[in-house]
């Protein structure tokens, strides 16, 4: 019995390896695409605020366009159109922090379980909704670290907003395609792409830019320059 089951063991191994093998050159055959987004724009002024003051601040930043050294623009979706996401996003977290959503804009595949919480001590409330105005749920936080947990049904934007703090808002791209958020440099990066032309579709909540043709050779690596403007 000992010797049958250290058999299986070993031939479980065996087929594990054997997969990764034959996995791995079809990932090395894959292109890659790097890219950065920018835009000539300013950042935009701090937002006064009206309410809650002790826990907001007088003033939070409007992120509406968040631009750093050399015109580098956050919170640009970058969608590879017509490839599929070989590895699930993470589940979405959406946390109340000083009046503020974080983070501002994240990936989410469809139905992905997703959780609000909230560090402020007042009521906030995360009102989710589709791009054409179908509410997917709207849940009060009255307290601090409370946690609720809701579902994101179909694929599209999702807006974040609070019914208390007109201010604050937040997104969510829900899709099962390839895409990635660039951070405060900029930059987004595609690996393990199969050799071909694609079309690469660009979101920003203000900004905007047609979308941009790129052809990935086997092995190769091509780069983008995305140039945001009103």
């Amino acid at each position: 019995m000992l010797r049958f089951a250290a058999f299986c063991v070993v031939r479980l191994v065996l087929v594990s390896m054997l997969l990764v093998a034959t996995a791995a050159p079809a990932l090395a055959q894959g292109g890659t695409i790097t890219g950065i987004a920018t835009t000539a724009l300013k950042g935009l002024r701090p937002l006064r605020v009206t309410m809650d003051m002790k826990v907001c601040g007088a003033e939070v930043p409007d992120e509406t366009i968040s631009v750093g050294p050399g015109g580098a623009l956050a919170n640009v979706v970058v969608t590879l159109t017509g490839v599929k996401v070989t590895a699930p996003y993470p589940d979405p977290r959406v946390t109340n922090e000083k009046c503020r959503f974080l983070p501002r804009v994240q990936l989410a595949r469809p139905g992905a379980p997703t959780t609000t919480t909230s560090h402020d001590a007042l009521l906030h409330t995360t009102n989710a909704q589709q791009d054409g105005g179908r509410t997917l749920f709207n849940v009060g936080l009255p307290v601090p670290n409370m946690v609720v947990t809701r579902p994101l049904n179909g694929a599209g934007l999702v807006r974040i907003t609070c019914n208390t703090h007109q201010w604050m808002r937040g997104f969510i791209m829900v899709t099962d395609e390839m895409a990635a958020v660039t951070g405060s440099d900029g930059t987004f990066r595609f690996t393990g792409v199969p050799a071909g032309t694609y079309e690469l579709k660009v979101w920003h909540e203000l900004l905007k830019v047609t979308p941009v043709k790129v052809t990935v050779a086997k092995g190769g690596t091509a780069s983008v320059t995305l140039a945001l403007a009103r």
